[in-house]
């Protein structure tokens, strides 16, 4: 399938998991992309996770894309717009932005937990959700959206924890997840007038290295889950819709694209969207 041949995308937080899987399914419907993350091949990884930007890369090359890894760690300002600099010298353009890059779980070996606000290490927590995370898709759009302004379209997706507006977990956690959602509304609101299209995206309960990982750790029920293809899938599925500014500014699961789109899992099943635990 060549249906973004010549098309260009960013994909931030691709080193492994979901940023991973959406490079790899734009990489295998003819996209050239840029995968950004801190792990790299001889160097550390995320937590010791397998992964690297290398290996982003050479998987969206095999799926018949071009992958580009590029070390960003997009907590750093000048090694994002040496990213975008870049992107802009080498290809001109940009047609996809993926905000996947998060740093909130970072030192979570099991996961969130729901821990009163009150007992949370304050300054830690707010700095890895709000500025390895937040912010980080906000510098990573402001750098993107001028290379999209000149052909009057572009999507930028931001992947976020999302339950149709029931509470997740931790408050820092919930609030930064609403304000994810809330930014992708306030920039399609800017951008509709452009052209150009601004989502939030919500995978369900994903079967990642990190999960998978903690899973190894302390076993839990799997069933339900879904593999990181399915969002890499629902990601495509908007890139391809020339109808994707009707959907600007809103909070969209990847369930739900799933049967509005057609699209399955890796295993063919179709996955619901995802709901809190009596939401």
């Amino acid at each position: 399938m060549s249906t973004l041949a010549g098309k260009v995308a960013v994909v931030t937080g691709a080193s492994r998991g979901i940023g991973r899987a959406i490079a790899a399914v734009l990489g295998e419907r003819g996209a050239t992309v840029y995968v950004t993350g801190r792990s790299t091949r001889g160097g550390p990884t995320t937590e010791g996770l397998p992964g690297t930007i290398e290996d982003a890369a050479d998987e969206v090359a095999a799926r018949g894309g071009e992958g580009v890894p590029v070390r960003v760690d997009h907590t750093v300002d000048a090694e994002v717009e040496a990213l975008f600099a870049r992107v802009a010298r080498e290809r001109g353009r940009l047609d996809v932005l993926v905000n996947n890059v998060w740093g909130g779980y970072e030192d979570a070996p099991t996961g969130m937990r729901p821990v009163p606000f009150w007992e949370l290490p304050l300054e830690k927590h707010w700095r890895l959700m709000f500025v390895a995370g937040l912010r980080a898709h906000f510098i990573a759009s402001a750098h993107a959206v001028p290379l999209m302004l000149p052909r009057r379209a572009g999507l930028i997706v931001n992947t976020v924890a999302w339950s149709y507006g029931d509470y997740i977990l931790a408050l820092t956690y919930d609030v930064v997840k609403a304000a994810v959602v809330r930014m992708a509304f306030g920039m399609g609101r800017e951008l509709e007038p452009h052209g150009i299209a601004a989502v939030a995206l919500a995978p369900g309960f994903t079967r990642t290295e990190r999960v998978m990982a903690a899973y190894a750790r302390y076993p839990f029920d799997l069933s339900g889950t879904e593999s990181p293809e399915y969002v890499g899938r629902a990601v495509a599925a908007l890139a391809e819709d020339a109808s994707v500014l009707a959907k600007t500014g809103r909070a969209l699961a990847v369930g739900d694209l799933a049967r509005e789109y057609g699209f399955t899992d890796a295993d063919g099943t179709q996955p619901p969207a995802w709901r809190m635990p009596g939401g």
